[in-house]
């Protein structure tokens, strides 16, 4: 988060473009692993902002690492975020637009562990249980990644 942290030193909480990646790990079960979020309480996946000099293939596996545990052997295209849709204001001010790739990984190892300033639980969901609250976007995204999984893409 250092680069972040130094834009916000200077722009405080004015609306900022946020490059950044994140990875939808999918089980032998074609479960989906989806974590609970600290600050807001949403369901999601592991990602996060870019660090200056990363590609967004390194981004999604820093940040699915340091969110989840797992390592990401083997990424996946799944697709793109960015627009309104991704506006979002964290609960202490800060502003942003999210400018993100999103990866599919069916090939990892680790042991799940949490990140617990950011993540109060996780765990593998099969398509007929995802949890909720759920952001919307995040919502289409894992619905996406559930039909790549099943050959309907």
């Amino acid at each position: 988060m250092g680069y972040i942290m130094d834009l916000r030193k200077v722009l405080g909480h004015r609306p900022i473009i946020i490059p950044g990646a994140a990875v939808l790990f999918a089980n032998e079960k074609n479960e989906i692993l989806l974590h609970e979020r600290a600050d807001n309480h949403y369901w999601g996946y592991p990602g996060g902002s870019m660090e200056l000099g990363e590609s967004f293939e390194e981004c999604a596996k820093r940040e699915a690492f340091e969110e989840s545990g797992l390592i990401a052997d083997k990424l996946e295209f799944l697709d793109l975020e960015s627009g309104e849709s991704t506006h979002y204001i964290y609960p202490h001010g800060d502003e942003i637009y999210v400018a993100g790739v999103l990866y599919l990984c069916r090939e990892y190892h680790g042991e799940l562990k949490i990140q617990e300033e950011e993540v109060v639980r996780q765990r593998f969901f099969a398509e007929d249980e995802l949890p909720y609250p759920m952001d919307p976007m995040n919502e289409m995204f894992i619905r996406k990644a559930f039909r790549i999984l099943k050959g309907e893409v």
